[in-house]
């Protein structure tokens, strides 16, 4: 993804009078008048949602953030596109290693009732994804809920930046005429098993679970390199 997409989605942004909270053009829509593919636009929303000046509810769209939500630094975006540009899966994955486990463990003490039937929802949800892609972004919003439900908004807002690099990578392999994940893909009862933990309120095992889930996806994309 290059600074000049993202230059032309603020540029938009910029002239587009939306109010806060109000909600961006469906991506078909918005890619084509932008004369971007879907592929490029989803990477810039993501950066500009980890900027804090977007936010991406699943199945409902993008919104533009409330101006009140502390954004990141000047030049944060070109730094989360720099920092994916020099990233690798198996980067990533190091790095949710060192912090997600902690994330879960903390939400299974602060995560709400709300969290926690969100969490439930998007958990089934990615049984019945359509397409790898889609898959992808019901992940995305379950590990950032999971960020969410720590209590801790310094935290949540690191996760946002892990999160949005490691998407960037993951939409670089992602392919358009992959079909959607098996029936018996392991993350799917991981997923599953830390919701459980978390809905027990048990940090130990919402730890263990993250780690687990974490490492087996790390095991799977080591014995495909």
């Amino acid at each position: 993804m290059s600074d000049r997409t993202l230059s032309r989605i603020r540029a938009w942004l910029g002239s587009s009078q939306l109010r806060e909270g109000a909600r961006l053009p469906p991506e078909r829509t918005l890619a084509s008048s932008l004369g971007l593919s879907r592929a490029e636009l989803r990477k810039a929303l993501l950066v500009l949602e980890a900027e804090g000046r977007l936010e991406r509810k699943v199945g409902r769209g993008t919104f533009l953030a409330n101006q009140r939500v502390p954004r990141s630094g000047k030049g944060s975006g070109g730094d989360i596109a720099a920092l994916a540009e020099r990233t690798g899966p198996h980067e990533a994955m190091i790095a949710r290693l060192a912090f997600e486990p902690n994330l879960a463990r903390m939400a299974a003490l602060h995560a709400t009732p709300r969290q926690l039937a969100e969490l439930r929802r998007v958990a089934d949800a990615m049984r019945m994804a359509s397409s790898w892609e889609a898959y992808e972004e019901l992940d995305a919003a379950f590990h950032d809920l999971i960020a969410e439900s720590s209590g801790n908004a310094l935290l949540h807002n690191l996760h946002k930046i892990l999160n949005g690099v490691r998407m960037i990578v993951v939409w670089r392999r992602l392919n358009p005429k992959d079909t959607a994940p098996t029936s018996d893909y392991h993350s799917f009862q991981e997923h599953e098993e830390i919701v459980s933990a978390l809905e027990a309120r048990d940090r130990h095992g919402a730890e263990k679970s993250m780690r687990k889930h974490l490492q087996s996806t790390l095991d799977v994309m080591t014995a495909e390199e």
